[in-house]
């Protein structure tokens, strides 16, 4: 057990809890094709949990590698910005929309999709592993996965209707690679 431990060993304890953050997102995907939003939601959340603890994890026992870093990013664009992607578009979008609005729809949510990539491929190339900066440079994408739960939130109880849904997904999509700053926790 004592690859647990090792910074150089693929599978040490921090990127034992990434796994299950990736494993959870993907569980989330297949849930959320079958209409089961609940569940998926569930798991998006076990996933956030566990991506928290990933990074404590990997900074108290000096686990943090190049590895690590791309790997944590890999569960970052499964479970911060697909899942809450694919959950709004099947939940919201697919039953509320049709003809040009669905198609304006799917070119927000693509491009929301391409936003959050670059984020965390600008986060990449710019991380050095085990340095926790005290801001982030836009919205990262986990709190940009939460806004996105609260704006599906807020369609389901129909607080807001789905064409503002789209306005708001540009709008966090746009936040993800601003230079507003955000403290890091």
């Amino acid at each position: 057990m004592k690859f647990l431990y090792q910074p150089s060993s693929h599978f040490n304890l921090a990127n034992l809890f990434t796994f299950v953050n990736i494993t959870a997102g993907l569980l989330a995907t297949y849930f959320i094709t079958h209409n089961n939003f609940f569940i998926a939601i569930i798991l998006a959340w076990i996933g956030g949990a566990f991506d928290i603890f990933d990074g404590k994890i990997a900074r108290k026992y000096k686990l943090s590698n190049e590895f690590g870093v791309q790997l944590d990013s890999f569960a970052d664009f499964l479970s911060f910005v697909l899942v809450p992607v694919f959950l709004i578009f099947q939940a919201v979008y697919s039953v509320s929309l049709s003809d040009i609005s669905l198609l304006l729809a799917g070119v927000v949510s693509i491009y929301y999709v391409i936003s959050g990539l670059r984020r965390l491929i600008h986060f990449n190339i710019n991380a050095e592993a085990g340095k926790v900066d005290k801001f982030f440079t836009g919205v990262p994408t986990p709190l940009g996965a939460i806004l996105l739960w609260l704006v599906y939130l807020c369609a389901t109880y129909d607080f807001i209707p789905a064409l503002a849904v789209i306005a708001i997904m540009a709008l966090i999509g746009w936040s993800l690679n601003s230079k507003l700053r955000v403290p890091h926790l």
